[in-house]
């Protein structure tokens, strides 16, 4: 499937998610009866602070789901973006969780959704699913880590490319992203009026371009030269620990 139709579903009749892909045809019919579908519209609420955790989103195709940690100031300041590559909410958890940050879609589309007592199930009758999901636990604490290092060492232009690129690889677009100035203000942590001089500067360079509610990439390759590595140093390690998973080309090839 091409993850750009923003379908729920690959040739295959999985979802179109590569967490779930990468199960075993055993552990998926363990979870296939219990998965529904719907799709979530941009800025649309999955999670606030407290809430018990009862679902499991797993984002489809080009869905993007982020997390927003409320500051005293009012202001929320996102960590990570989870796209096809991973799911939200409850996917360690056992009994009552209640969600620490707010978790909303970013970009909206499919998701495929799960009940996590059926997903706790499951994985009490397998080993292997367990396993799985353990595995992508220690892969979203690594790009939160990698996260937490960027936003103290990195400059805003270099996180700001960072961003864009990450995005670009989870919905697979070549050259446009559905990002407006304020969402990337949001994604940085800095002001709207910070974030535009910004994309000013790259668009001076040729980097990019901005239309109404998306930013165009015109030059990816210089693109990649003014990001920081921590995307990279993300993806290195979900091909260690869960190979294949993490949004690219070959992946989704292998997966179709």
């Amino acid at each position: 499937m091409d993850a750009r139709t923003g379908k729920a579903i690959d040739n295959n009749g999985r979802p179109a998610n590569n967490l779930l892909r990468r199960l075993s045809p055993t552990d998926y019919a363990l979870l296939a009866p219990h998965i529904a579908f719907e799709n979530a519209a941009a800025n649309e609420l999955l999670y606030n602070p407290g809430d018990d955790v009862q679902v499991v989103h797993f984002p489809c195709g080009p869905s993007l789901a982020t997390f927003l940690v409320p500051n005293e100031d009012g202001r929320d300041v996102e960590t990570i973006l989870v796209g096809r590559e991973g799911a939200v909410g409850g996917i360690v958890s056992e009994g009552y969780l209640p969600a620490y940050t707010r978790i909303v879609v970013k970009f909206g589309g499919p998701f495929a959704r799960i009940h996590v007592g059926k997903l706790e199930a499951a994985k009490l009758r397998s080993a292997s699913l367990r396993n799985v999901f353990a595995r992508y636990a220690d892969c979203m604490l690594a790009q939160i880590f990698q996260s937490t290092a960027c936003n103290a060492i990195h400059s805003i232009e270099q996180r700001t490319a960072k961003w864009i690129l990450a995005a670009m690889e989870r919905t697979d677009n070549e050259n446009s992203v559905p990002l407006t100035h304020e969402q990337l203000a949001t994604l940085l942590g800095v002001g709207r009026s910070y974030a535009s001089r910004v994309l000013q500067s790259f668009k001076a360079e040729g980097i990019l371009d901005t239309r109404r509610g998306a930013i165009l990439v015109r030059n990816r390759d210089g693109l990649r030269m003014r990001a920081c590595l921590c995307n990279e140093a993300v993806k290195n390690h979900f091909e260690e620990v869960l190979r294949g998973v993490y949004p690219s080309e070959e992946a989704d090839r292998s997966s179709a």
